[in-house]
C-alpha cells in the first residue's frame, strides 16, 4: 500500500534529519498521518509530521516542513515534493513508481487488495437474525447485503471472521405464530374462527397451514390449542427458517453458524447470567418485576429482566446471548440491526460493561429502512398485516447481482430508495450495470485479441513507460488505491466504500476506452495497454467479490 510505504518514508526521513542535526530530535507522534488531498492539485499525499511536531520541536511548521522537503524531493519515489499552507507537505509520486505498480499488482493477482490490517483479530460477525415469524423482506436483504460484505471486507483486511444467525425461537412471537397457523388450519377444514389484527396475516400462513394439512390430515382439528400449539410452532419456524436460509444461500450469503435462542433457556445460562449480575448488585426488585440497573452504566433508564408474572423478557435472552458471544473469546462483537433497533444500543453496551469488559468490544451498526420504488411508487411494507415486499420477490425481479449493489451504494445508516425498474434497466443509470459493464468491455478487448493473434507478453517483457497520458496515471493511480480503500472499509465497517470506488474506477474506464485504443498499430503499445487492461480486470473483479456481485465476461 503507497500510502502506508510514504509514512514511513517520511517518518525514516525524519530520523535522518534529526541524524543529520537538521531536525530536532523530538518523537514522532502516533498522529501522523498520510491522507489523499482533495484536490489533485495538491499533490498525490499529504502530510501533517511538520504540523504536529512544530510545539514541541520550537519551530515554525513550515521551516520543519521545508527542512523535510530537502531530504525527500532526492527520493526516486517522488516527483516533487512541496510545502503547502501552514506547513503541509505535499507529495507528487513520480509516473515510474505507478506504471512499475502493474507488475505488482499483475504478481498479486486475485489476493490483491488484501492486507495484514486486521493482525489475525477475531471478529464476531451477527447480522439479519430476522425473527422465523415470516420471509425475509427488502430490508432484511439491505442488512444480509452489509453483513456479508463487511464479513468478506474484513476478512480481506486480515481478521479472522465468524458469522452467525441468531434465531429467536422462543416468547410470546412464536406463540403468535403457532396459533395464526393453528387457526388457518380450522378455516381450511371450514371452521370458522376469529383471527385477531394482531396475529400474522401473510399468505405464507394459509401456505404452513396447507403443509400440515398435508401432512396431518384433520388429526389436530378437534384438539385444543394448548395441547397442539407446540407442534404448530415447530413446523412453522421449520418452515420458514428453511425458506430463510434458502433465500440467503441464494443471495450469497454465509454464515458459520445458526445460534438458536432457546438453547440459552435450556442450557440454564439465562438464569445463571441473571443470579451471577445479582450478586454484582445490577439486579433489584420494584413491583414484583426484576430489573437491570443499565442507568448505572450509561443508559437512559433501567430495564425490566422478568416481568412480575415471572416470565422472562427478550432483554434476558440478549443478556445471557452476549455473555455467551463474549465467552467465546472474540477479540470484537459487531451486531448489524435494524434502524429500528436504536434504542437497543446503549443497554446492550450496558450488559457488556456489567459483565466485565470494555463497551468498545461491541460496536453496532443500523441498517436503516429502504423504500423499494416501483412505477414510481413506494411499496408498502407491514411484516404482521402481510404487505411486504418479499426479499424472495426482489431477487427474482432483478436478481441477486443488481440488489446486493444497489443494496451497497450508500452507508447503511442513510436511507435507501431501491428503484426496482432502475435495477433492470441496462444504461450508466443502472449502477451495477455501469461497473459490470467496466469489467466485460475489459474482457471483449482480450477476445478481440485473440481474434487477431495477439498473445500478452510477460509483464517484465513490456515496456511500460508508455502508459504516459494523463488518463494513463490517472487509472493506475486508482488501482494503487484498492488495498487501502480495502483496509480503510474494514477499519470502518463500511463495506459500501468498496461500491463507491469501483464506481469510481468504473467511470475512469469508461473514459479511458473513449480516448485510447487498447489494440493498435504499435505492437510495444498494445502489450502496454492489454496489461493495464488485464491488471484493471483483476481490480474489477476483486471489489465485486468484495461486494458479493459476479464479474461477467459479456453482457
Amino acid at each position: 500500500m503507497l500510502r502506508n510505504n510514504i509514512q514511513k518514508v517520511i517518518e525514516e526521513a525524519f530520523r535522518q534529519g534529526i541524524a543529520e542535526g537538521v531536525l530536532p530530535d523530538v518523537p514522532i507522534p502516533a498522529s501522523h498521518q498520510v491522507v489523499s488531498p482533495k484536490q489533485e492539485v495538491h499533490g498525490d499525499f499529504a502530510s501533517n509530521l511538520a504540523l504536529i511536531t512544530a510545539s514541541e520541536a520550537k519551530r515554525s511548521p513550515r521551516d520543519l516542513a521545508g527542512c523535510l522537503a530537502k531530504i525527500l524531493e532526492v527520493n526516486p519515489l517522488f516527483h516533487k515534493v512541496e510545502v503547502a499552507g501552514p506547513g503541509f507537505l505535499n507529495f507528487f509520486v513520480a509516473a515510474t513508481w505507478w506504471q512499475e505498480n502493474l507488475r505488482t499488482i499483475w504478481g498479486a493477482g486475485d489476493s490483491y487488495g488484501e492486507s495484514l490490517t486486521g493482525n489475525g483479530q477475531l471478529v464476531h460477525l451477527e447480522f439479519v437474525s430476522a425473527n422465523p415469524t415470516g420471509p425475509l423482506h427488502v430490508g432484511h436483504g439491505r442488512g444480509a447485503a452489509v453483513g456479508d460484505s463487511l464479513a468478506r471486507v474484513l476478512k480481506a483486511a486480515g481478521f479472522s471472521v465468524e458469522t452467525e444467525y441468531y434465531i429467536n425461537d422462543i416468547g410470546n412471537q412464536m406463540r403468535t405464530l403457532g396459533t395464526s397457523v393453528y387457526l388457518r388450519y380450522l378455516e381450511h377444514f371450514g371452521h370458522d374462527v376469529e383471527f385477531p389484527k394482531d396475529y400474522y396475516q401473510g399468505d405464507y400462513i394459509h401456505d404452513i397451514a396447507s403443509i400440515i394439512v398435508s401432512r396431518e390430515g384433520n388429526k389436530y382439528l378437534d384438539t385444543p390449542l394448548e395441547s397442539c400449539l407446540t407442534s404448530f410452532i415447530d413446523t412453522a419456524v421449520e418452515i420458514i427458517s428453511s425458506d430463510i436460509r434458502k433465500d440467503l444461500e441464494e443471495f450469497r450469503v454465509h454464515y458459520d453458524n445458526w445460534f438458536s435462542e432457546r438453547t440459552l433457556h435450556d442450557s440454564g445460562l439465562v438464569d445463571k447470567t441473571i443470579s451471577e449480575l445479582q450478586d454484582k448488585g445490577y439486579m433489584f426488585e420494584e413491583e414484583g418485576a426484576l430489573w437491570f440497573k443499565a442507568t448505572a452504566l450509561g443508559d437512559e433508564k433501567d430495564r425490566v429482566v422478568k416481568r412480575s408474572n415471572g416470565v422472562l423478557t427478550y432483554f434476558a435472552s440478549d443478556i445471557a446471548y452476549h455473555r455467551h458471544k463474549l465467552e467465546r473469546g472474540y477479540d470484537l462483537l459487531v451486531d448489524i440491526w435494524g434502524a429500528d433497533h436504536h434504542g437497543y444500543v446503549a443497554r446492550v453496551k450496558a450488559i457488556i460493561k456489567a459483565l466485565g469488559y470494555q463497551e468498545d468490544k461491541l460496536q453496532v451498526l443500523l441498517v436503516q429502512l429502504v423504500n423499494l420504488l416501483e412505477g414510481g411508487k413506494i411499496r408498502a411494507m407491514s411484516t404482521r398485516a402481510g404487505e411486504f415486499v418479499t426479499l424472495r420477490e426482489v431477487l427474482d425481479d432483478v436478481g441477486s447481482d443488481a440488489a446486493r449493489f444497489i443494496f451497497l451504494t450508500r452507508r447503511c445508516d442513510s436511507h435507501l430508495d431501491f428503484d426496482l425498474d432502475l435495477a433492470k434497466r441496462q444504461s450508466q443509470e443502472n449502477p451495477v450495470y455501469y461497473v459490470q459493464y467496466a469489467h466485460a468491455r475489459l474482457s471483449s478487448v482480450f477476445r478481440n485479441a485473440v481474434e487477431q493473434g495477439i498473445s500478452l507478453a510477460e509483464p517484465q517483457d513490456i515496456d511500460i513507460s508508455l502508459l504516459n497520458t494523463p488518463e494513463d496515471i490517472k487509472l493506475l493511480k486508482q488501482l494503487d488505491a484498492l488495498p487501502c480503500l480495502v483496509a480503510d472499509a474494514a477499519l470502518a465497517l463500511e463495506p459500501y466504500r468498496v461500491s463507491y470506488y469501483l464506481t469510481k474506477l468504473a467511470g475512469q474506464l469508461h473514459g479511458y476506452y473513449t480516448r485510447h485504443r487498447f489494440i493498435t498499430d504499435n505492437p510495444d503499445l498494445t502489450q502496454a495497454r492489454l496489461l493495464l487492461a488485464h491488471v484493471t480486470r483483476i481490480v474489477f473483479r476483486k471489489g465485486l467479490e468484495l461486494l458479493g456481485v459476479s464479474a461477467p465476461e459479456k453482457m
